[in-house]
C-alpha cells in the first residue's frame, strides 16, 4: 500500500458520513457543511455541499485521507472529483429512508466508473431506529441492482454501522482494505 491512501464515503443525506469520518479521524476534520435550504431540511438542519476531509494514521509511515461526499444529486459535480485517486468506497445507507433498495442502486450506479476498478464496502445505518430491511434483504438486493455492473468485487460487503461508533467505521475501512490487500493484517 502506499503511504498517502484515499478512501471515498459516500450515501444519502444525513446518513451519518460525516458523523463517521469524525469518529474516526485522528486530525479535526474538515467539513464544508451549510445551512439546509431545499428538501433536506426536513432530514437535518445542516448538509455537506463540498466534501468532508479527515485522516486515519495506520503506522508512523501510512495514512488513509478520508473524503466524504455531498449526498445531494445537486453537488454531483463533486464526486468524480474527490474519487480520482481513491482507493475504494464505502457506501452508507439509512435504514429510515423510504426506499433504501432505490439508494443502494442510485449510488452504486452514480459511481460505476468508479467502482470498475476499486473494492466497495456497504455500511447500513440506523438499523437500532428501523430494523427492516435486515442485512441479509441487502444481500438478497444487491444480484438485481448490480447486474449490470462491472464491479471489481461483485458482491460487497455489508455491515451494520452506527457512525459515531468509532470501532463500527473501522470495521468498515478494514474491510475495504483487506478487499484491496488480503494480507493487510500480517505480522509476517
Amino acid at each position: 500500500m502506499r503511504e498517502d491512501n484515499k478512501i471515498i464515503f459516500t450515501g444519502p443525506v444525513g446518513v451519518g458520513k460525516t458523523t463517521a469520518i469524525s469518529a474516526l479521524s485522528d486530525i479535526p476534520i474538515i467539513s464544508t457543511d451549510a445551512q439546509a435550504s431545499d428538501m433536506t431540511l426536513n432530514r437535518k438542519g445542516h448538509t455537506t455541499v463540498a466534501m468532508d476531509y479527515g485522516v486515519l494514521k495506520l503506522d508512523e509511515g501510512t495514512k488513509i485521507h478520508l473524503y466524504g461526499t455531498p449526498g445531494q444529486e445537486r453537488f454531483d459535480f463533486m464526486w468524480d472529483i474527490l474519487t480520482t485517486g481513491g482507493l475504494g468506497l464505502i457506501l452508507m445507507l439509512d435504514n429510515t429512508r423510504p426506499n433504501p433498495k432505490k439508494d443502494l442502486h442510485f449510488f452504486l450506479h452514480a459511481f460505476k466508473d468508479f467502482i470498475v476498478n476499486v473494492p466497495v464496502v456497504i455500511g447500513v445505518s440506523k438499523t437500532d431506529i428501523q430494523a427492516q430491511p435486515r442485512i441479509a434483504d441487502y444481500a438478497s438486493m444487491l444480484p438485481e441492482v448490480i447486474a449490470d455492473l462491472r464491479m471489481l468485487n461483485p458482491i460487497p460487503p455489508i455491515f451494520e454501522v452506527d457512525g459515531r461508533n468509532k470501532d463500527d467505521v473501522k470495521n468498515l475501512v478494514m474491510a475495504l482494505l483487506y478487499s484491496i490487500d488480503p494480507g493487510i493484517g500480517d505480522q509476517s
